[in-house]
């Protein structure tokens, strides 16, 4: 189970490994804001408050947008962070810098 929150909704959603949390926000009519779905923008950054351990690596373009000090702290760009194959529980929230 994933548990999204964006600007005005939240919804929990069941696990698709290979899917962002973008994605799954997309799908489910989820407000998450973003602009590229690239990686560049970072609109869609997001605080994983539980579960950092079900999603993928982080990538080469969340290294190169986010701080050290915001990985540490559980930050992640939703268009980034891949679910994994037999996740668990996930918690994120948007939580774009504007």
């Amino acid at each position: 189970m994933i548990v999204l929150t964006g600007k005005t909704k939240t919804a929990e959603v069941e696990a698709e490994a290979g899917l962002s949390l973008l994605d799954l926000a997309m799908k489910h009519e989820v407000d998450w804001s973003f602009s590229c779905t690239r990686g560049t923008c970072a609109r869609c950054r997001c605080l994983v408050t539980e579960g950092m351990a079900f999603l993928e690596e982080v990538t080469d373009a969340e290294w190169d947008r986010l701080e050290p000090e915001e990985l540490d702290e559980g930050y992640r760009l939703g268009c980034q962070a891949i679910v994994r194959e037999g996740a668990g529980r996930i918690v994120a929230a948007n939580k774009t810098y504007f």
